[in-house]
């Protein structure tokens, strides 16, 4: 492998990141045994602030390494079009308009499975959640869907005193199927924008590939979630009268909504539409809920961190994929996805020519089968934590618990990605 100075220890900081992110727990009992520093501690125990704070610390070992104008230029060449949707995409999707549709359509359909399979109303919402809302994400993109899903979940489970076990199966759950409920569309999933173009995959393709495969992990997955928890979901309370939002709010929300997802891909308008947006709900506040830009922030500032960190390990990933057969890089791929974006693989493994159709399924495939295993593994997961993590103990997500409770459902992607 051939590697310059600069790569070497952008992949020795990344590692670093990488081993950050299982680390939080402690930066956070650090924070409570030295209340002097403790701001630090905390700072340093967010997980959506570590990959923004090594690429801080590679910038600086670039300007040491070479100098100030090779790191600015470094930077200038970087693609921050994924962060700022993320970070965009958030702030109307997690709105008090956009959530109570999104609720009544859950309800309506919940209605239908208890009439049919007299289940509670719990379990009857909580596998739709989990099974229809990641689907949605081949439509409105998957950091859409993920926010969606996260702000219901919120609501039917993380709000309840809930069990280790519950928090963190189905957060697991949740993230494996994102990752997987964006393939059936050419345009909604990162990993696979990165080499649709390239290799002109349609949509159509895409989903006689992966759609029908997807669809049944999806709703094992579901299925499976809800059989094991069901006893611990908690009735919502159905006597809570939630203010009526006019229809043209509604309406006007949606119509933000497709704005910003049909120009997913330019920034410049994506992002005036927001400046539209957050306008309109400052000007008409009575139906409106407070925009979680903090939370957005975090995590457009973790994934601009992960772009600006996964640009320098090519050195190593691709030459990894080059000598792989299919079977291999499907496999390797879903190892090394839990290491860094599955977008930032899958672009790599483009460059690679000569490759056969196999290879080009099995590398997708086992990038996006791989997407809920940690947080960097799909740019939507760090969505997920944002609004979830104040709901785990201590105010932080294990990144050791994840993997464990993600393993389940990625093995069942597994399977019906490679058998079916």
């Amino acid at each position: 492998m051939n590697f310059t100075p600069t790569e070497l220890g952008a992949s020795f900081i990344f590692a670093v990141a990488v081993l950050h992110t299982f680390c939080t727990g402690y930066f956070e009992s650090i924070a409570k045994k030295s209340p002097r520093h403790a701001g630090l501690w905390h700072l340093l125990g967010e997980v959506e602030i570590v990959f923004g704070f090594w690429a801080a610390i590679l910038i600086i070992f670039i300007s040491l390494q070479d100098d100030l104008n090779t790191a600015k230029d470094f930077l200038n060449k970087r693609n921050f079009t994924e962060p700022l949707f993320v970070f965009a995409i958030m702030i109307v999707a997690g709105t008090k308009p956009i959530l109570q549709i999104s609720t009544q359509i859950l309800h309506a359909l919940a209605k239908g499975l208890q009439y049919v399979f007299r289940i509670r109303s719990a379990p009857a919402l909580y596998f739709l959640t989990l099974g229809a809302t990641p689907l949605l994400g081949s439509l409105i993109t998957e950091p859409a869907a993920m926010t969606l899903a996260a702000f219901l979940l919120r609501d039917l489970v993380y709000r309840h005193q809930c069990t280790k076990t519950l928090l963190f199966g189905t957060l697991g759950v949740l993230f494996v199927n994102i990752s997987i409920g964006g393939t059936l569309t050419n345009f909604a999933a990162p990993p696979v924008l990165m080499v649709a173009s390239t290799w002109g995959w349609s949509s159509a393709f895409m989903f006689s590939n992966f759609g029908l495969e997807s669809c049944i992990a999806i709703f094992i997955n579901a299925l499976a979630a809800t059989l094991l928890f069901h006893r611990q979901l908690i009735e919502p309370n159905e006597n809570k009268k939630e203010s009526k939002i006019p229809l043209a709010v509604i309406l006007m929300h949606l119509l933000f909504l497709f704005g910003v997802v049909f120009f997913a891909h330019d920034p410049i308008i994506f992002m005036w539409i927001l400046l539209f947006f957050i306008g309109y709900t400052t000007a008409y506040p009575k139906h409106q809920s407070p925009l979680i830009l903090k939370e957005a922030l975090l995590v457009g500032f973790f994934l601009g961190g992960l772009v600006v960190l996964g640009a320098l390990q090519g050195w190593w990933l691709q030459p990894i994929l080059e000598m792989m057969s299919p079977t291999a890089v499907f496999y390797g791929s879903l190892i090394l996805t839990a290491f860094t974006d599955n977008a930032a693989l899958t672009y790599l493994g483009s460059l690679v020519t000569g490759t056969s159709p196999e290879f080009k399924l099995a590398l997708v495939g086992g990038a996006v089968a791989g997407g809920g295993l940690t947080v960097i593994a799909n740019a939507p997961n760090p969505a997920g934590i944002a609004i979830l993590r104040s709901h785990f103990p201590g105010n932080t997500v294990s990144a050791l618990y994840l993997l464990i409770a993600a393993i389940p459902p990625t093995i069942v992607a597994i399977l019906a990605l490679r058998l079916i």
